[in-house]
């Protein structure tokens, strides 16, 4: 480590003005005019003695230099003591980057009792801004949302970047600030001048404030599709009802079957339910009359799933309504403070809420209320919500748009209008026990060993098949969604969380009792037990206590893995057994769709190809070979589903992106297209569900406050007209593409048959396809992010 104590002046001083400190800030240190008051220390940094530098904006700051070294460093601590910061709020320092592009900085901060606080910095190039570090654990999500506004934002005149942070801080006893970056590639420069602490709280209240105007829109930014009049939403709307019947006339004439099948592709048996089989070497969903059917769908198509909290944040609304005004009718009440992962540290997560989606519905086709004439009744006031209107013209949106599957978590009443196919979720809720796998971003994994989970189940199916069973137009029942098979991580500890987790447990846990028996069964006392794992287990009862850590695999008793994985299968077995028995029994003419996977096991993949008639994943990926390995499902011989995917940006109005964010709006599109053709051309792939209809409000959802910008449509109504033209060519050219890629697997097929290779054409609607035995899954996903 290299010590560097700064001299007490420095050599060169510009004539240019140094910019005033904000008022209220606590200046503890100046780069450019350093004083013996604090000790700077460098590990990787380069901090030249005479390199003060003025700025095209005229500000005179320092140069420091980071090296491509592990984590080069910059250590700041008082001369003597430690730094008393119980006054403050936020520790803060003028900086800038010196590159032609962002740079990410952590910052860590660090009390005299070991405790740390940590900021992961995304510092945008440009001019120099003042960095706010909050000195308590802060984030959007404090704030009830998952992304905050963009940064930097102007404050006072002075551009200001407020961070995030993490962890925990003693603030009378600060006794470090260390600047670091994670293994740059190249050497990289920042610009530094006042450190110091301040009171945040006007910097929050203004970064957060009047966010949202009263339409629900972004105050931070404007796009072509945004809203400034009720009669703005209105000409929209008539604009696109023209635009609408012209793309369903043309529609009309695509050579399609009425549940959107591909007449003019391989012929099947027409069985009057949806079904899959395999021809040539390729899977295919069958629609009733008999034609391939390539599932192009969209998750979340409802009216009524837009609402965001406003109570204790009000003051972050431009624009709310009063009581008693008409808007006011889309007011609610609602409690989302349930102690899962997914809402961990979320504030404003129960209370008041707004629906900005359906009062812009109200602007847009409510008819205003006529003022009756004295002595006369007063006339009913039209209802601004018209469901039936609504189910009209979203479906004439999503088939005008080229789609042809209303996904998951959509309106009901949309598939009971006879024109889309739909699917439907299995809402498995009950008092069984649960095993935590460290993953649990909608909570832990459920025990289907407890018999209480088979009655959830049986519960679940036979409610959810009752009005559905001879529908022709449901495809088929999705079991559960992103559920934690796995842990976070690649290693064995994650890869086998689900066995450690179940042994921690008590034997009150059904799954537990299962687990001890498997060994029992196998090893029949704690002495055959102990051998096999290399472990001294004395009595079999401490197997049974709770806490019980089992050992890490490893090459000397490969018996470890073999037990872990072969209790994995069994629970895996279990689970959906247990669902697609009483599938058959409740709904025997409708597909079981998979567990639309985000973190899976090559235990629990095998489990769902043997029971499900198609596999279902969530891949939050440029391409779907990026989200699992294609060559390992092969073996497993089994249709696949994509159940959701998206590609957002931030210049929308909501301030997330996603998990598979692009750059811009006009980057969706195209990322869209190669998505679909990538998608088609792989044989066992029989569709792609992009999540999801609207956008996320800009504040957050009420379920985890998510806000992102990955919708079709705006919260206006208003649907993003570039994007859904681009989604639009790419859904009509899907059908060419399946075409291209049907003649391919027939002339591929003809070829094996030349030379005797069998190329297995099994299929079928049935629930009892084989299940290979090499199949390799991956414990990653975006469950983080999971909806």
């Amino acid at each position: 480590m290299i010590r560097r104590t700064l001299p007490t002046v420095f050599a060169l001083l510009f004539a240019a003005p140094l910019l005033a400190a904000p008022a209220g800030q606590q200046t503890l240190f100046n780069f450019v005019r350093p004083a013996d008051v604090v000790q700077v220390v460098t590990n990787g940094t380069d901090l030249p003695q005479s390199n003060a530098e003025q700025t095209a904006e005229g500000e005179v700051l320092r140069r420091v230099t980071f090296t491509p070294t592990a984590q080069p460093s910059l250590r700041l601590t008082p001369q003597s003591g430690a730094w008393d910061w119980s006054q403050s709020g936020v520790m803060s320092l003028r900086i800038q980057s010196a590159m032609d592009w962002a740079l990410t900085l952590n910052v860590t901060i660090q009390s005299n009792d070991g405790k740390t606080l940590t900021s992961r910095v995304d510092l945008p190039a440009g001019p120099a801004q003042t960095l706010l570090v909050p000195l308590q654990a802060f984030s959007p999500l404090s704030q009830g949302m998952r992304a905050g506004p963009p940064m930097p934002l102007s404050v006072d005149g002075q551009r200001v970047l407020l961070a995030s942070s993490v962890g925990e801080l003693d603030r009378k006893q600060v006794v470090s600030v260390t600047l670091s970056m994670d293994k740059p590639k190249v050497a990289q420069n920042i610009l530094l001048e006042r450190f110091g602490v301040q009171n945040g709280d006007d910097v929050i209240k203004a970064a957060y404030s009047s966010l949202v105007d009263g339409y629900g829109q972004s105050n931070r930014a404007r796009w072509p599709e945004k809203v400034t009049s009720d009669e703005q939403l209105r000409s929209a709307a008539n604009r696109e009802g023209q635009q609408l019947k012209g793309w369903l006339a043309e529609r009309e004439r695509n050579g399609l079957d009425k549940f959107g099948g591909w007449t003019k592709g391989p012929g099947f048996d027409a069985t009057g339910f949806f079904r899959t089989e395999k021809h040539d070497g390729r899977w295919y969903l069958v629609t009733p009359e008999g034609h391939p059917f390539y599932s192009l769908g969209v998750n979340t198509v409802s009216a009524s799933d837009q609402q965001t909290y406003v109570e204790g944040r009000e003051w972050m609304f431009g624009d709310l309504p009063r009581d008693g005004e008409p808007l006011a009718a889309y007011y609610g009440q609602g409690d989302n403070s349930v102690a899962l992962a997914s809402n961990a540290g979320r504030g404003f997560n129960r209370g008041r809420w707004f629906d900005f989606y359906g009062a812009n519905l109200q602007r847009t086709y409510g008819k205003p209320c006529v003022q009756p004439k004295e002595g006369e009744p007063e006339p009913p006031c039209a209802e601004g919500f018209d469901a039936k209107r609504w189910q009209t013209h979203t479906l004439d949106r999503l088939q005008a748009w080229g789609f042809n599957t209303i996904g998951n978590w959509s309106d009901p009443a949309l598939g009971l209008n006879d024109r889309v196919p739909y699917t439907l979720p299995l809402s498995i809720v009950g008092d069984y026990a649960s095993i935590s796998t460290g993953n649990d971003w909608w909570g832990g994994m459920p025990d289907p060993f407890d018999p209480r989970f088979a009655m959830a189940t049986e519960r679940a199916v036979a409610i959810a098949a009752r009005d559905h069973r001879d529908d022709p137009w449901l495809v088929g029942y999705f079991a559960d969604n992103e559920l934690a098979w796995a842990g976070p991580g690649d290693d064995p500890k994650s890869r086998y969380a689900l066995a450690y987790g179940t042994l921690r447990l008590t034997t009150d846990v059904a799954a537990k009792r299962a687990f001890l028996k498997q060994l029992r069964d196998k090893y029949r006392n704690q002495q055959g037990l102990s051998k096999a794992w290399g472990v001294d287990i004395p009595t079999w009862e401490q197997m049974e206590d709770p806490g019980f850590e089992a050992p890490l695999p490893n090459p000397e008793h490969p018996e470890i893995e073999a037990d872990l994985k072969y209790f994995q299968k069994v629970f895996a077995d279990t689970y959906f057994k247990t669902i697609s028995d009483s599938l058959k029994w409740h709904a025997p003419n409708h597909l079981l769709l998979g567990g639309r996977f985000a973190v899976s096991t090559p235990e629990a993949v095998a489990s769902c190809a043997q029971y499900c008639d198609v596999l279902s994943f969530n891949f939050y990926t440029l391409q779907p070979r990026d989200g699992y390995d294609f060559d390992q499902l092969k073996a497993l011989d089994k249709p696949v589903l994509i159940t959701e995917f998206n590609f957002g940006s931030r210049d929308r109005g909501p301030f997330w992106g996603g998990v598979t964010e692009v750059a811009k709006e006009e980057d969706r599109g195209p990322a869209y297209a190669n998505f679909i053709r990538q998608a088609v051309n792989e044989p066992s792939i029989v569709g792609v569900h992009w999540f999801q209809y609207l956008d996320q409000p800009v504040t957050g959802r009420l379920l985890d406050g998510e806000n992102g910008h990955f919708g079709l449509v705006g919260i206006t109504d208003v649907p993003f007209q570039g994007f859904v033209e681009s989604v639009r060519k790419s859904n009509l050219q899907a059908i060419e593409l399946l075409g291209k890629a049907a003649e391919k697997a027939k002339v591929d097929a003809q070829q094996k048959a030349a030379k005797g290779i069998d190329h297995d054409d099994s299929g079928g609607k049935g629930r009892s396809g084989s299940a290979g035995s090499g199949a390799a899954g991956h414990a990653g996903g975006h469950s983080g992010n999971g909806h």
